[in-house]
């Protein structure tokens, strides 16, 4: 995934030329996409059957690239998730802004009472 959105390419460009100043947020949080949530992130994030988005941690960057460091899991409860094609980056639990997106090697159904799960290092972001 190294795709970043609209905010994330203005907040670091301000950042780095001292036009702004970039807060990097406190938390990161890992979200489920039907649809390609674009830069803009304007996709369709998964909703209800159980799905929240879930706190993700990563560790340091190496070589322009940083991998997830905890392991995520979402199940679907009362309801399928569809297919799941696309993964993205909030700064917030709920609404927030999309830092960065990038689709699924294999799109995945997630129907009543199934998993998704995300393992130590399935998830790199680079910057090149």
């Amino acid at each position: 995934m190294t795709a970043l959105s609209n905010y994330l390419e203005n907040e670091l460009l301000d950042h780095a030329l001292g036009t702004g100043a970039f807060t990097a947020p406190s938390n990161v949080y890992l979200a489920l996409f039907t649809s390609d949530p674009t830069d803009a992130g304007s996709g369709t994030e998964v909703s209800g059957s159980g799905y929240s988005r879930q706190l993700i941690t990563f560790g340091a960057s190496s070589g322009g690239t940083a991998s997830n460091s905890s392991e995520e899991t979402f199940t679907a409860s009362g309801g399928d998730f569809g297919t799941v094609t696309h993964i993205g980056l909030f700064d917030a639990s709920t609404s927030g802004n999309l830092l960065f997106h990038g689709a699924l090697d294999t799109s995945r159904s997630v129907v009543d009472g199934g998993t998704l799960t995300f393992a130590v290092g399935d998830i790199d972001i680079t910057l090149a």
